[in-house]
């Protein structure tokens, strides 16, 4: 039961005191899990860290995962992951619950009249970049507005439209 609460305690402090995401978290990491607590051998967590950036999801969500399933298994996984998560999360909370109020305030409203237009223009620019990217051929011209036309105007799910544009890929390739 000790060592389920230093992993939810190490990722829990790592969780709270790094900005700046999940990358850097690792050199927080490597001297928690190897030099401090000795849990993991520098090619160890080497490995973890090739897992963790080959498996969807944040990397410091899953380098914890790993890190706590080597050190004690299912448990510990939980644990760590839930002590890397934790602190980030009740942050939000705590925003949250101040944000409210602040939205009927006129600065508020101003900042958000401003920060909306430039998200939109954000996902536009990455919508761009992905599509000059993409878009290279008229079979993938061919099944983006397939796939556009099925979401939109036949409302359907994502994961089906992905599926089927997946199987248009192979039978037209």
């Amino acid at each position: 039961m000790k060592l389920l609460g230093d992993l939810f305690f190490t990722f829990f402090k790592i969780g709270a005191f790094t900005f700046g995401g999940g990358y850097a978290m690792l050199p927080l990491i490597q001297d928690a899990v190897i030099n401090k607590h000795g849990w993991l051998t520098l090619t160890e967590f080497l490995e973890v860290i090739a897992i963790a950036e080959m498996t969807p999801g944040p990397i410091a969500v899953n380098t914890a995962t790993f890190v706590g399933y080597r050190t004690a298994g299912v448990f510990g996984s939980v644990f760590a992951s839930l002590g890397v998560v934790l602190p980030s999360f009740l942050i939000i909370l705590l925003i949250a619950r101040f944000f409210r109020g602040l939205t009927d305030l006129p600065w508020a409203q101003g900042f958000f009249s401003g920060v909306k237009p430039a998200i939109i223009g954000l996902i536009g620019i990455a919508l761009w970049r992905l599509g000059s990217a993409a878009l290279i051929d008229f079979k993938s011209i061919l099944i983006f507005l397939g796939a556009l036309l099925l979401l939109i105007k036949g409302r359907l799910h994502p994961i089906p439209v992905i599926m089927l544009s997946a199987l248009c890929g192979l039978l037209l390739a």
